[in-house]
């Protein structure tokens, strides 16, 4: 395989844009991304395009980046749609540097593009119902019903999943039901989650891109209103639009360009779920995927700087620092509350907000992850950088089949110093 690089990255500000559409979206993604890399339209050999909802919102199916991209001029090159679930935008990243890493391709554009917040909250909250085994979801909730209610907590009485696809998004029951049972196991605390989540606003304070700018205390987060115990509103990704993207390309194209910031992609891997028991910790999809990623890259979890990491929840933080070898299974709510995830910690997680701060525009979450550790690995991340930091590793995973993610993709990333 050839080796890949970043060499330019754009997003727009994640947030509520009831009045812009999909093409407005990949269109600032666009212009920025292709401003960012110094490159015109024409140099682009081709294009992944992730998007999950565009279908289910607007009956937008099949050519979506097609249709996103032609009053752009983006026409008669390869456009490939991609979908897969919140693991689209890692996915659209992957297949980007495996076009090029195979020689297919010398300068590829990866792009997502989502609107998933809706005035009718109903059926907003059930798009995400389609990230699950629709025709076996009584089954698949009654099972993550079960883990709760085969643990010994002090559980405030709940609506018992009544309330998901019309109050909220399903995904917080499957998030309170994986929290539930790794409190019950291993003694994590509703506290931890308020540390990571009061972590992640703050670093979002910063990022004049996220969905939210707001410090936000622990005992305000704590006494936030309940989602799915013991999920409050500020420990959840809030429901959001965006666009992001990246050019990749090859190190032949990069010498004819003779760019000063590009980033090297040491290791893409994508992987998908098992049914592998609950407590099955060492068969989990991020282990597996990110020990495919350490190996590729030749490095190990202590060798990273800085990572994003898919936080739909502060336990998915939690679940991930975990999972990648950041810390002992066990161990990520007071790895957590040690500090060792904040901005000038051990191993900072999340400084761009992450999902719960930055927001979490489902196609395009996975880019937005690539934005944030290219700007940190550039060492152009104003007041929330990383000091120093060479090596980024990001984590994006999508939909839920059994007691994991269905989809994942681990990246990681490498510093270039300009000659």
């Amino acid at each position: 395989m050839k080796d890949v690089f970043v060499i330019g990255i754009g997003m727009t500000r994640f947030a509520r844009h009831l009045d812009r559409s999909i093409k407005s979206l990949a269109k600032e993604a666009l212009d920025k991304t292709l401003a960012d890399a110094s490159i015109g339209k024409e140099k682009i050999e081709a294009i992944y395009f992730s998007n999950s909802n565009w279908g289910y919102q607007s009956d937008q199916h099949c050519i979506r980046g097609q249709v996103a991209l032609r009053p752009e001029g983006m026409m008669g090159i390869p456009i490939y749609n991609l979908e897969n679930a919140c693991a689209g935008g890692a996915t659209a990243f992957h297949s980007a540097w495996l076009g090029v890493a195979s020689g297919l391709y010398e300068c590829v554009l990866a792009l997502g593009a989502e609107k998933m917040y809706e005035e009718d909250k109903v059926k907003m909250f059930r798009a995400f119902w389609t990230a699950i085994d629709i025709e076996n979801m009584e089954a698949h909730m009654k099972a993550l019903q079960d883990v709760s209610r085969n643990i010994k907590l002090n559980m405030p009485v709940d609506d018992e999943g009544e309330g998901a696809g019309r109050n909220r998004s399903a995904f917080m029951d499957v998030y309170s039901a994986f929290t539930r049972y790794h409190m019950n196991r291993y003694g994590t605390t509703q506290h931890h989650l308020a540390v990571i989540a009061s972590k992640n606003h703050y670093h979002g304070s910063m990022n004049p891109n996220a969905q939210f700018q707001k410090e936000m205390r622990v005992e305000e987060i704590l006494a936030a209103r309940p989602v799915s115990w013991p999920l409050t509103v500020p420990m959840c990704a809030p429901v959001g639009d965006g666009g992001a993207a990246a050019v990749l390309c090859s190190a032949e194209f990069l010498k004819k360009l003779n760019f000063p910031r590009p980033v090297r992609i040491r290791a893409s891997v994508l992987g998908s779920g098992t049914d592998r028991a609950i407590e099955e910790d060492a068969r989990d999809i991020a282990c597996r995927v990110s020990l495919k990623a350490y190996e590729m890259a030749g490095v190990g979890p202590e060798d990273i700087d800085v990572a994003e990491v898919h936080d739909a929840t502060a336990y998915g933080e939690l679940h991930q620092s975990e999972a990648l070898g950041f810390c002992p299974i066990g161990d990520g709510g007071p790895f957590a509350e040690s500090g060792a995830t904040k901005l000038g910690g051990k191993i900072p997680i999340n400084i761009s907000g992450g999902l719960e701060s930055r927001g979490h525009p489902i196609g395009a979450s996975g880019l937005g992850q690539i934005h944030e550790l290219v700007t940190q690995l550039r060492h152009e991340a104003g007041p929330r950088q990383v000091e120093g930091c060479k090596l980024a590793l990001a984590e994006n995973g999508g939909g839920n089949l059994s007691f994991e993610e269905a989809a994942m993709g681990i990246h990681i990333l490498e510093r270039v110093r300009s000659s």
